[in-house]
C-alpha cells in the first residue's frame, strides 16, 4: 500500500507542477512555474503524504484530521512563497503584506491548477472562482491580493484560462488592485 501510495503521489504532484508550469508560463513567469512546489519531494513532505494519501483532496487535509495539524503542511508554507501563510507576520503592524507580483501570479496558477487536477473531467472554468468564493473569507491574505485573486477567477468563469490567463491581463490586474 505504502508503494502503490508514493507511486500515486508522485504522479499527483507532477501532474500539478506540470499544469502550474503551462499556466505560469501563459502569464511569463515559466521560472516560478518550474520551481513550483519542488518542497513535495522533500522528506519531510513526501513521507508524511504518502501516510494519508486519498487522490481526491490533499493528504495535509487527512493529516489533520488524524494529528491535530500536519507536518508537511508547516514545512511546505514555510518555503514557498506562493501561499499567503508564508506571508503572515503576527507581530507586524501589517500581519498580511502584499504578496510581490511574482509570488501572487504563481499563488493564482496553483488555484487554478489544482482544481483542473483534482477534479479532472469534471472540472469547469467556473470551478476554481465557487471554490474561492467559500474559502477568502476564511484564508489570511491582504485584501489586495484577495481582489487580484477574485478578479483573475471571475475573468476564467466568464471567458476561459486562454483568454483570461495572459501576462499582460495578469500583469495589469495586479497594478490595479495591488499597487
Amino acid at each position: 500500500m505504502i508503494l502503490k501510495n508514493a507511486i500515486k503521489h508522485i504522479i499527483l504532484i507532477t501532474h500539478h507542477k506540470w499544469v502550474v508550469f503551462k499556466l505560469c508560463c501563459k502569464i511569463g513567469e515559466p521560472w516560478r512555474g518550474f520551481l513550483h512546489d519542488f518542497s513535495k519531494y522533500s522528506p519531510t513532505e513526501f513521507f508524511e503524504s504518502i501516510k494519508y494519501y486519498v487522490g481526491t483532496h490533499s493528504p495535509i487535509t487527512e493529516a489533520r484530521k488524524d494529528k491535530g495539524y500536519s507536518e508537511a503542511w508547516l514545512h511546505h508554507k514555510g518555503r514557498n512563497k506562493h501561499h499567503s501563510e508564508y506571508w503572515i507576520d503576527e507581530a507586524s503592524p501589517n500581519v498580511t503584506p502584499v504578496m510581490p507580483y511574482k509570488y501572487a501570479a504563481e499563488m493564482l496558477c496553483d488555484k487554478l491548477a489544482a482544481g483542473i487536477v483534482y477534479e479532472g473531467k469534471n472540472w469547469t472554468k467556473e470551478y476554481e472562482l465557487a471554490y474561492w468564493n467559500k474559502e477568502k473569507n476564511i484564508v489570511k491574505v491582504n485584501d489586495k491580493i484577495k481582489d487580484f485573486i477574485t478578479s483573475a477567477l471571475e475573468d476564467v468563469a466568464r471567458d476561459g484560462i486562454d483568454k483570461a490567463l495572459t501576462k499582460k491581463n495578469i500583469k495589469e490586474k495586479y497594478e490595479k488592485y495591488c499597487r
